[in-house]
C-alpha cells in the first residue's frame, strides 16, 4: 500500500510541469478582454419568497464595454420552468441590453436555476443564476 502511495505522488509530481505552463500569459489576458466586453449589473440574483402559481420575471441588465456591438448569440434556461428573453438586436459599445429569465413557480419550495448566455464575444456560455424560494 506504501509503494502504491510513492507511486501516486511520484506520477502526480511527474506530471505537474506539464499543466503549468498551459496558459501563457498572452492567453490569459484575452480571456480578461473577452471577460471585459461585457458588464453584467449581477450575474446572481436572489428574488427572495414568491407565490406559488404566479410566474416571476428575473431580469440580468448588461452593459457593452467593447469597441465593437455584441450580439446574444443563444440564451438557454435550464430547465422547462424557465422561459428566456433578450435583447435581439446588435448592443452597441457603451449600450446596455438584457436577458430575461420567467420561471414558473408551480412547485413549492427552495430553488436555483440558471440561464447560459452565449454572445458573439465569446462562444463559452456565460452562466446567469437566481433563486429563492416559492411559497404557498
Amino acid at each position: 500500500m506504501k509503494k502504491l502511495k510513492i507511486t501516486a505522488l511520484l506520477a502526480v509530481l511527474a506530471f505537474s510541469p506539464f499543466y503549468a505552463n498551459v496558459f501563457t500569459a498572452e492567453s490569459s489576458s484575452i480571456v480578461k478582454m473577452i471577460a471585459d466586453a461585457i458588464k453584467w449589473k449581477s450575474e446572481s440574483i436572489d428574488v427572495g419568497n414568491i407565490p406559488q402559481g404566479k410566474p416571476k420575471l428575473i431580469r440580468f441588465e448588461f452593459t457593452n464595454t467593447s469597441s465593437k456591438p455584441i450580439i446574444i448569440e443563444n440564451v438557454a434556461p435550464s430547465c422547462g420552468c424557465t422561459t428566456a428573453d433578450y435583447t435581439k438586436t446588435p448592443i452597441l459599445p457603451g449600450k446596455k441590453g438584457f436577458v430575461e429569465a420567467s420561471y414558473n413557480a408551480a412547485a413549492a419550495g427552495a430553488f436555483i436555476k440558471t440561464v447560459n448566455v452565449t454572445t458573439s464575444e465569446s462562444k463559452t456560455p456565460k452562466t446567469l443564476s437566481f433563486k429563492g424560494v416559492v411559497v404557498s
